[in-house]
């Protein structure tokens, strides 16, 4: 009668969020999707597998009673007060050092077998066999417990998950291999427990890691925010605010040179601002009062007074880092389809070990022979060639593409990359190189050249450095000009023989790309104009990745002037002028239309498309979140890569298929010879380390794949 009832229809809701680690597979996603929403006063939980977190929206429920929720679920929940608050890794961490410790133990334990193998009997085999114990113990209780601990909450809370069958299996077999050493029996199982945990650990490490990386690229991203602002006080004082506790109507003084803490309008002073991580215009934008500012730009000439518009997570920035943070969540559809099958695993694992028990027992054997049986049945079940199938190709793939100047941060994107049927480029510093370099300078006498180099040495500015690159190269001997000065997005000055000489902006715009003019005294201005030339292999690379099945267009926040040209060359279908959020419901459009698209891009302006496409790449140029949300980053400067990569995924992807077939061989052979009671748990800890042996052989084959 008490609980608290749902507003009408059409009420905003108040959410929740929480961190969830101890979500596994998609039976922890429904549990707690379709749990949450029956509990009173809880309209409904959406869960982010990738994150790990829950949100929860609700009818003003406390936190305290929400975590009691989770807690009724088998579940520890941690409410999150900061949308973006990022993990510290701890989780992957943990797992890292278990892996270490069963890896330790699982090849010091495997030596001590061999010996027992190869025939040692009697105190000597019983020697070897405590001595296994002592490693193996200590071991199995440090390294086992991310699986000991999800099983119990699991069963404490009256449900199960693939952790209880694995927990069981390594008890068992522990537990036995312990009974035959003190009673002096013929076989221990040490061996088979630990090897277990190992795989098992790399597993769960490798995905871990996955994650810490999908959550990197917004926590990057939101680095790009400045930490706080100067902001004008009532009393016509200024004092120095948070970025968190900026609000609307507040009016900031940004300096030259300063990043914007917040989204605003101009009402005073006359500017460029660098926008080209929010927009991926490469052309410093001018801004002037009325205009509007985007928080993460940077004012480059003159300060600003900007009354504030937007702040914190209200802001453009922090929409994108949304964007993307929602987009990488369509991700996990694959690792949700992995998991349906894992969840099968448990109640399979169960029921045949448990068969195999109570028809043994009532067969008339004994309770030690009909442990052992179930024992060998839980360990040969152990889905570790089924588990290394794809992650063992996906690692010596991974590893022959690095050797080709691609890294590969996530293993599943080699199975994406397989399957994309369409590649959409970027164009600055994706087809282009992104560094400008100057066209004109055949036509410049040499004295011209020695002031352009005089001044363009004075400066770190983009175009003064392409200058100071090119002419360095043909040997120019700078100008013995003084009194130099630079403002701030104007250009260099100084005096030569008594003239004005000047590196400036053209005036009003006089061309359309990248350009700059060198006055000297009252002569003319020399008009210099600059190019970005594109990737080398770059119309190779799209002509093999067209025949490969993979047609290619260009989506560009650029100027439709500095698009078309590339794109005439290179025979693409081009649109310019998008913002993220344009680029983003492009991909979502070609989505729709059943394409599976590679996004290439390298701006922060592409973090979202980077994380919607299919699978994405971008190249070591790239900014630090782009780098983090693409699956893949290319070396050097060439393109080729990029049609590489597809190449080697294709590859990688057969070599999964046939290991998959004999993986799932092997368990049709192996268990229902276990269940008949003709393999010892010994017997099936071979067997199944062979299968895995074999997988990875057959993955080895890939090696020489990016050649």
């Amino acid at each position: 009668m008490n609980a608290p009832t749902l507003p009408t229809p059409g009420t905003p809701l108040p959410e929740t969020l929480f961190s969830v680690p101890g979500m596994r597979c998609a039976g922890c996603i429904a549990k707690l999707e379709s749990g949450l929403a029956a509990v009173p006063g809880v309209a409904a939980a959406r869960v982010n597998f990738t994150a790990k977190r829950v949100t929860v929206t609700h009818a003003a429920l406390s936190d305290a009673a929400l975590a009691g929720a989770f807690a009724g679920l088998g579940f520890e929940a941690v409410p999150l007060a900061d949308v973006m608050a990022a993990d510290d890794g701890s989780e992957s961490r943990e797992l890292l050092r278990a892996v270490a410790v069963a890896g330790f133990a699982a090849m010091n334990v495997m030596l001590l077998s061999v010996s027992v193998w190869a025939g040692a009997a009697g105190p000597t085999r019983d020697m070897f066999h405590w001595l296994s114990a002592m490693i193996a113990l200590p071991a199995i209780a440090y390294a086992g417990r991310p699986f000991f601990r999800s099983a119990w909450r699991a069963v404490r809370a009256g449900r199960t998950n693939m952790d209880v069958p694995i927990t069981i299996g390594v008890g068992l077999a522990t537990a036995l291999s312990l009974y035959e050493t003190i009673t002096g029996g013929a076989h221990a199982y040490f061996d088979s427990a630990v090897m277990l945990l190992f795989f098992l650990l790399t597993g769960r490490w490798l995905d871990a890691v996955m994650r810490d990386r999908a959550r990197d690229g917004v926590t990057a991203l939101l680095r790009h925010t400045a930490p706080g602002a100067l902001v004008r006080q009532g009393d016509g004082g200024t004092a120095w605010v948070k970025a968190a506790d900026l609000r609307v109507g507040m009016v900031m003084i940004v300096a030259a040179g300063e990043r914007l803490a917040a989204d605003g309008e101009v009402i005073a002073g006359r500017s460029h601002c660098d926008q080209s991580l929010l927009t991926g215009e490469s052309l410093p934008v001018q801004v002037l009062p009325g205009d509007r500012a985007l928080a993460g730009s940077i004012n480059i000439d003159a300060p600003l007074t900007v009354r504030i518009t937007a702040a914190g997570a209200a802001t453009g920035i922090a929409d994108i880092a949304r964007l993307m943070e929602s987009a990488g969540q369509s991700r996990s559809r694959y690792v949700r389809i992995a998991d349906r099958a894992a969840r099968l695993y448990a109640p399979a694992v169960h029921g045949l070990a448990l068969m195999s028990l109570i028809g043994w027992l009532a067969a008339g054997a004994g309770w030690h022979q009909s442990l052992l049986i179930a024992a060998a049945v839980l360990i040969i079940t152990c889905p570790c060639a089924l588990g290394l199938a794809v992650p063992a190709a996906q690692i010596v793939a991974a590893g022959a593409l690095m050797r080709g100047g691609v890294l590969v941060k996530d293993g599943s994107a080699l199975e994406r990359l397989a399957e994309a049927d369409a590649v959409v480029f970027d164009k600055t510093g994706t087809l282009t190189l992104g560094r400008p370099q100057p066209l004109d300078l055949a036509a410049l006498a040499m004295a011209d050249k020695s002031l352009a180099l005089a001044l363009a040495e004075h400066s770190r500015h983009p175009l003064s450095m392409a200058l100071r690159r090119a002419l360095t190269a043909e040997a120019v001997v700078p100008a013995p000009v003084s009194d130099v000065a630079e403002v701030a997005g104007m250009g260099v000055s100084g005096v030569w023989q008594g003239q004005k000489v000047a590196l400036a902006r053209p005036a009003a715009d006089a061309a359309d790309g990248l350009a700059c003019v060198l006055t000297v005294g009252d002569a003319p201005p020399r008009l210099l104009r600059f190019a970005d030339p594109l990737r080398p292999d770059a119309a190779a690379t799209v002509a093999r990745l067209s025949a490969m099945g993979l047609p290619a267009s260009i989506l560009s926040g650029d100027r439709a002037a500095a698009v078309v040209p590339v794109a005439d060359v290179l025979g693409l279908p081009a649109r310019a002028g998008l913002s993220p959020q344009d680029k983003l419901a492009a991909i979502g459009e070609m989505t729709m239309a059943g394409a599976r698209v590679l996004m290439v891009g390298d701006g922060l302006n592409d973090g979202p498309a980077l994380a919607a496409g299919h699978v994405a790449m971008a190249p070591a140029t790239a900014s630090d979140a782009s780098q983090n949300a693409a699956d893949a980053v290319f070396l050097g400067d060439s393109l080729a890569p990029v049609a590489i990569a597809v190449g080697v995924a294709r590859a990688t992807a057969r070599i999964v298929r046939q290991n998959f077939a004999a993986a799932i061989a092997y368990n049709v052979v192996a268990v229902p010879l276990a269940i008949a009671g003709q393999v010892t748990p010994l017997v099936a800890a071979v067997a199944m380390s062979g299968s895995s042996i074999l997988v990875v052989a057959n993955a080895l084959r890939l090696r020489s794949a990016a050649r």
